[in-house]
């Protein structure tokens, strides 16, 4: 086997393109093509299954990376590149999130860490939808429920709180919200019921019954829109509508949720430096940030 191959399928098996792949290496995609055939031979099983365009790992390629990934560990500590000190840090981490959360907290986040480690490259994946840590769409995920024991180092992240919101001109052209009782006759914004990806997200039930929904979405950005256009009212999380002054909290004592954010990496992940950076900057900056706090 030439272990150089390795390298080919490891930039495979993070970028999912052979375009992408040839851009990471410097090389022309052929070349990946060829190098990856050349190492499922050597293997004895394909390593990639084709989807879309995309080149997804497949089992035998799912019980290959963990390995590789080692190696190339031990390569950087070898070559004394392993990251010790601040600035040394590379190669490529990508992190799964939720759509919103990933969106407003975590991009400005890792953008700043980013820029102080110029040889990193971080890929951030924020999704309406579950980031599968299992078939390695990611290296650290943030999800909404705890992941299941196996495989994979856990961790509860923080605590974030959501709110009901509606513009100024929705509450001036609507009957009056003094109560929860008031609830059931205003048009809302929210999820649609049978693509919701987590049961954490079915907190409107807790609230009221909506006889009138004036948009639902996948998407909680697309909410927080349609929340601030005034056509409805809709529970957001307080990090992504607080700051925005088209919005209005109503109902701030009785309609107040709090959810927790989990995070998780494949247990072989915590010997690899560069995601074992990026795992400690979202424990210690999130859990500082004020925009998660729920009210007291």
């Amino acid at each position: 086997m030439d272990w150089d191959h390795l390298r080919y399928f490891l930039a495979l098996a993070r970028t999912r393109k052979l375009s992408a792949a040839a851009r990471r290496l410097d090389v022309q995609h052929t070349t990946v093509s060829r190098r990856i055939r050349a190492l499922e031979q050597a293997v004895g099983a394909p390593l990639f299954t084709r989807s879309g365009g995309e080149y997804l790992v497949s089992e035998a390629g799912r019980r290959l990376l963990p390995q590789v990934e080692a190696m190339e560990a031990a390569s950087l500590a070898v070559l004394g590149t392993a990251p010790a000190r601040v600035g040394e840090l590379s190669g490529v981490v990508r992190v799964g999130a939720t759509e919103g959360f990933g969106t407003v907290v975590l991009a400005p986040l890792l953008a700043r860490f980013a820029q102080a480690h110029p040889q990193l490259v971080v890929d951030l994946l924020p999704l309406p939808r579950n980031v599968n840590l299992s078939q390695r769409e990611a290296d650290i995920v943030v999800s909404l429920e705890r992941p299941v024991r196996g495989n994979a180092v856990a961790a509860r992240l923080c605590d974030y709180v959501l709110r009901l919101y509606a513009s100024p001109d929705y509450l001036a052209q609507h009957p009056p919200i003094r109560s929860r009782d008031d609830l059931p006759q205003h048009s809302f914004i929210s999820y649609i019921d049978d693509l919701l990806f987590s049961k954490e997200l079915r907190y409107l039930a807790e609230l009221c019954r909506p006889q009138r929904y004036a948009l639902r979405s996948t998407s909680v950005l697309a909410q927080h829109q349609a929340v601030a256009q005034g056509a409805g009212i809709g529970v957001l999380p307080a990090f992504l509508a607080d700051g925005d002054t088209r919005l209005c909290a109503v109902l701030p004592d009785e309609a107040q949720f709090v959810r927790t954010f989990w995070m998780s990496m494949p247990k072989e992940n915590r010997s690899i430096a560069r995601i074992q950076a990026i795992w400690s900057l979202l424990r210690s900056s999130v859990q500082t940030d004020e925009r998660l706090r729920p009210l007291v």
